[in-house]
């Protein structure tokens, strides 16, 4: 089933002790009479290869002279039938009757045509357009280029080919070529040389458009998708975006694709049956591990919870397994899952936030603008905004001083007095230090009945050592307590001491150590059922909580290797509350903090209601850091721009102050 010295990933597998005119005959009596049995046929098709498939059909055909597909058809409906089908035809007949149904009729499926295309092997694309051929007596390319048109059929024609090296052996000076070439045709030219993009995405072996995109982010200070998505558009900018993915890893391709086919109201049943036929017998245990680990649920559980009927039944057979249950983990696919995000946590990437200081700054006379605007009946909050957005922090100190050396007056208390609501809160939020705001949030989050600790956790996990420091002398300053007095008084048991660690400021800063990083994950993995609660907490807090961030991403690597998950999966299954949550935060600060604050900004916006605490608290924070990074990792994560959902589900003078400080649509 697998290529020589290559493990099996397929969910289904010859079925041993075939027999295919005993198969045949067993569908012939499920079919016979009044009525079919649906069980039996979706048991035996579904525990069949596809090779052991295509021989039923021929035995069906010399005992009873009949075409086993059209029986098929005759007895099943719906989806169910529309699986079952696709399962019994060869590979390459089901990808060409996919495509010929896209492109045949009113409009076109492209979303069809990009995921078949992007993601198939040379061998496969000769395989398709030979039965396309064989199957409906017409030309692909000839069909496809009929049907689409621009930059998009001229790729979609390249890919069709099926001409892209396979050579492993990788030049180096041509990385950097291509590298270069690609900045050079996007980024750096007015307008963009799509010929360029087409050439190197669609013609480059997989191992060496990896190690481009590699350099491609040393060059840039952005991934190549993001480059892809601010230079084309539209189906060309999805099908080249699609083409990366493949390369980078087809499993988390799938993945995402039978996520968004069953995510929301209603199904894409025909996605989510293409895929799972298609993936069956090449890689649905790396799809499903994928899955896992990047939407905390796994594929079985929400195909079971999304579909139903036999048409349920037969897709969960051929996911092969649910990877929520004990011991349904691989360790090939667990490597797959750590590459996921292993290489945006490691490159040395620019850190970029959209508020930049101001070239021609004048405190004095941005002061007397800001009086101007407050003065009188009524206030300009048009004018407060683009001053007090367009400065950096270090620049608004400047003009709070100007503002009472000029009038005598307070500008944060005028500011209070002048506006209200939302707006006053983003406001005067800007016009505090970072380390302020912190210690405000953090005083907000612990005074009065109850206690606020996802505020706690987000602010806590995710600032470094110096940035702890200033917030602690602010805390001290503004409230003449010491945070971490108030931190202990206010929380209790191991989310206290993972709270008051981090309070400290004093996490490692060094690089990492290998044979640490190896201890360390052993430490972790090492944790038994049969230790205390207080041995599995005080381990992952002596560790997350002091080590450096480079060192702790080994850490996580090493972990991987040693027990095929997730360290963040282990702790959602070991621990729960608040530790969990805290831990958790750690853990994606680490690995990728834009995609960290990203998560947070989108939950703050989706649903019914807008989270204007959390929006405002995060669009103050990172703004002068890196809110052009989590722009980035928005639209990756998310399919949208946070420019767009900003626009969507705020309104007034707030939304325009957050769309100031978002500082452009993507």
């Amino acid at each position: 089933m697998a290529p020589k010295g290559k493990v099996y990933r397929g969910s289904v597998k010859d079925f041993q002790g075939f027999d295919a005119n005993q198969d045949a005959e067993a569908l012939y009596n499920a079919m016979k009479g009044f009525g079919s049995d649906k069980e039996a046929i979706l048991d035996l098709i579904t525990s069949r290869s596809n090779k052991q498939r295509v021989e039923i059909c021929q035995a069906y055909k010399s005992l009873y002279g009949k075409d086993l597909i059209a029986d098929l058809k005759y007895e099943l409906t719906g989806k169910f039938e529309r699986l079952i089908v696709s399962l019994m035809r060869p590979p390459a007949y089901s990808d060409a009757k996919e495509i010929k149904d896209a492109i045949s009729g009113i409009g076109t499926d492209e979303k069809c045509l990009i995921e078949i295309l992007a993601s198939r092997t040379n061998q496969e694309i000769h395989d398709l357009v030979a039965a396309y051929k064989d199957a409906y007596e017409r030309d692909l390319e000839a069909d496809i280029v009929g049907d689409t048109s621009g930059h998009f059929k001229k790729m979609l024609v390249v890919l069709l080919q099926g001409a892209r090296e396979e050579d492993d052996v990788v030049s180096e000076d041509l990385v950097e070529q291509d590298a270069k070439d690609l900045l050079e045709a996007g980024e750096l030219k007015w307008g963009t040389d799509e010929a360029q993009f087409i050439y190197i995405l669609g013609r480059r072996s997989k191992q060496h458009l990896r190690l481009v995109f590699d350099e491609y982010l040393k060059i840039a200070g952005k991934p190549i998708e993001r480059s892809i998505r601010g230079e084309l558009s539209g189906d060309f900018e999805k099908l080249m975006l699609a083409v990366v993915k493949c390369v980078r890893s087809t499993a988390e391709y799938f993945a995402e694709r039978l996520y968004k086919a069953m995510k929301g109201l209603g199904t894409r049943d025909n996605t989510l049956i293409r895929i799972m036929v298609s993936r069956s017998e090449i890689d649905m245990l790396d799809i499903r591990e994928v899955f896992r680990t990047k939407y905390e649920k796994s594929l079985y559980n929400m195909i079971k919870e999304d579909t139903s009927g036999e048409y349920k039944k037969a897709l969960l057979k051929l996911c092969g397994g649910d990877d929520d249950a004990a011991g349904e983990f691989f360790p090939e696919a667990a490597q797959v899952a750590y590459r996921m995000w292993e290489l945006s946590a490691v490159a040395k990437v620019e850190l970029r936030g959209t508020v930049q200081p101001a070239g021609d700054f004048n405190d004095d006379g941005d002061a007397q603008v800001l009086r101007k605007a407050m003065k009188g009946l009524g206030t300009d909050e048009g004018a407060i905004i683009e001053v007090v957005t367009k400065r950096s922090n270090a620049q608004r100190q400047q003009i709070l001083k100007a503002y009472k050396a000029h009038y005598g007056r307070d500008l944060m208390a005028d500011l209070k007095s002048e506006l209200s609501g939302s707006l006053a809160k983003l406001i005067l939020g800007l016009m505090l230090t970072p380390a302020q705001y912190d210690a405000k949030q953090l005083r907000k989050a612990v005074e009065g009945a109850g206690t606020d600790e996802s505020v706690l956790i987000e602010i806590m996990a995710t600032r470094n050592n110096q940035e702890i420091r200033a917030i602690n002398e602010a805390y001290q300053e503004a409230y003449h307590k010491s945070l971490e007095d108030d931190l202990s008084s206010d929380t209790s048991g191991h989310f206290k001491r993972i709270l008051v660690s981090l309070a400290l400021g004093n996490r490692d800063e060094g690089p990492e150590n290998l044979t640490q990083a190896h201890e360390d994950a052993k430490k972790l993995a090492d944790v038994s059922s049969n230790d205390s609660s207080d041995s599995l907490e005080t381990r992952f807090l002596s560790i997350l909580c002091t080590r450096s961030y480079p060192h702790l991403r080994r850490v996580f690597q090493e972990f991987i290797k040693m027990t095929n998950h997730d360290v963040e999966h282990a702790i959602k299954k070991r621990m729960s509350g608040d530790v969990k949550d805290a831990f958790v935060a750690i853990v994606r600060s680490v690995k990728n903090k834009p995609a960290f604050f990203a998560d947070k900004l989108y939950k703050s916006m989706k649903g019914a209601g807008t989270d204007e605490r959390t929006l405002t608290r995060i669009m103050i924070s990172r703004s002068e850091i890196d809110l052009l990074n989590i722009r980035g990792e928005f639209i990756d994560l998310f399919d949208k721009s946070l420019h767009h959902m900003i626009e969507k589900d705020t309104s007034g003078d707030y939304r325009k102050a957050l769309l100031a400080l978002c500082g452009g649509e993507d």
